[in-house]
């Protein structure tokens, strides 16, 4: 009999299979079982599971230089990531910040943002603003900017002062009497009232998804939004952050998200595929009047990790940017996301209790209604979001579920995000067992 597990787990009273090996689109676990990881973790796995390519620049990386404190030296690794980085980011973007993961990225992003404003001169911008129904990490900084209101519930004594307004979220917020850009202009709106509820000065950032990820399941902007988005800012001389940790590099079917909306932001979070999961791994790209600010003034970042441009970190990372640009991933991923699309619409388009299916590139949700017609939830007593990823495991697949939908509280999603390099054959199974698993959930 195996011995009992000694690690804290996320649930203290699960017992989880060991995972033991990675190829591809599949895990397994020692017992042998194999799953299709149609989630990628957590829209991690990029590239899929033990990609060569990969595991060689790990290896050799681990080989030549392990680390070095980011005190003394720089590193090869880090310097070329930040080059590849920058070579093509959105406008204005000129420096990178690497660390360990989503979470600390925008910590930093939340820090640098602070200091940029006490380099120029207006210390009272200390005030950030982000949306309902979001998610930014688990750091203190990180949680209280987020809008997931059940993560931040237990923690809500001790997160810090942060505005929230309202998501960008058609399904659930768009009237049936407005347009999509009468949408955008009203859900945008909400910003500027947050922004005038402040003394002038006051508000430092508004922090966004661009594509909503965990919390609300791939909630893509109406046309038209984060366009006004920057305006607003660009008026009220407020920073513009948009975190992309789930929704970028590649995801959703450009390199990076904002670029089908037309814009670039002041700071632009990324991580998750940024090391595809063979290394835990972050960044910040950084707009270079902040830079040049910080440098023209204190001269001195006030921020820092001891693992922060990790070399072995970065050595995976550029080797997953340099397989995205050399192997023509991006342009895959746009491809094989309106085929994902097609596939999900025919399988779940008519389905009583499937209300919307939205999405990106390789980045699509379902949300499990109990009425279609109202856009009634089901009772979160029923955990229904749980259920399917439990029928899913036991069919061999990996969903990544989520709860709270609407408000925190009430309704269900189940969000797919394959890795770049999955077959149409693959596709088909991972459509296929979803529908097997969606019944099962529904008929328990």
């Amino acid at each position: 009999m195996a011995e009992p597990s000694r690690l804290i787990h996320r649930n203290l009273r699960e017992i989880l299979p060991v995972a033991v090996a990675g190829d591809g689109l599949w895990i397994t676990d020692r017992e042998g079982r194999r799953y299709a990881d149609a989630c990628g973790g957590a829209a991690v796995s990029c590239l899929g599971h033990a990609h060569p390519a990969i595991v060689a620049a790990v290896r050799d990386q681990v080989g030549r230089l392990e680390y070095a404190h980011t005190g003394f030296f720089s590193s090869e690794p880090a310097e070329a990531l930040a080059a590849t980085l920058l070579d093509g980011a959105p406008a204005g973007l000129s420096h990178a910040y690497i660390v360990s993961g989503g979470s600390e990225a925008v910590e930093a992003a939340l820090k640098i943002a602070r200091q940029y404003f006490v380099e120029i001169g207006e210390p009272a911008r200390a005030r950030f603003v982000a949306r309902r129904q979001s998610y930014h990490g688990t750091t203190l900084g990180a949680l209280s900017v987020g809008g997931n209101m059940a993560r931040r519930a237990l923690y809500d004594p001790i997160l810090l002062p942060a505005g929230h307004v309202e998501p960008c979220f058609a399904y659930r917020c768009k009237r049936d009497d407005e347009t999509e850009e009468e949408y955008a202009e009203r859900a945008a709106a909400s910003l500027e009232a947050e922004i005038a509820r402040h003394p002038p000065g006051t508000v430092a950032a508004f922090l966004a998804e661009t594509v909503v990820g965990a919390t609300a399941g791939s909630v893509p902007p109406v046309p038209g939004y984060f366009r006004r988005i920057r305006e607003i800012c660009d008026r009220h001389g407020v920073l513009l952050i948009l975190d992309e940790v789930m929704c970028g590099m590649g995801r959703c079917g450009t390199l990076h998200a904002c670029e089908a909306e037309g814009i670039a932001p002041d700071i632009l979070v990324v991580a998750k595929g940024l090391g595809a999961g063979f290394q835990p791994l972050g960044a910040i790209l950084v707009n270079a009047r902040i830079v040049q600010a910080i440098r023209a003034g204190s001269g001195t970042l006030a921020h820092g990790h001891t693992y922060a441009a990790h070399p072995v970190a970065c050595a995976a990372g550029l080797a997953v940017q340099r397989v995205l640009r050399a192997e023509g991933m991006i342009a895959r991923v746009a491809a094989l996301g309106q085929g994902l699309e097609a596939r999900l619409v025919d399988r779940f388009g008519n389905h009583a209790h499937v209300g919307d299916i939205r999405g990106r590139g390789l980045f699509w949700s379902l949300e499990l209604v109990a009425d279609r017609a109202s856009k009634a939830p089901f009772d979160p007593a029923r955990k229904l979001h749980l259920r399917v990823r439990q029928a899913a495991m036991a069919r061999g697949l990996l969903v990544y579920p989520m709860g709270g939908t609407i408000d925190g509280r009430s309704g269900d999603h189940v969000t797919l995000a394959p890795p770049f390099t999955v077959t149409e054959d693959e596709l088909d199974l991972i459509v296929d067992r979803l529908g097997e698993a969606v019944e099962a959930a529904l008929a328990g």
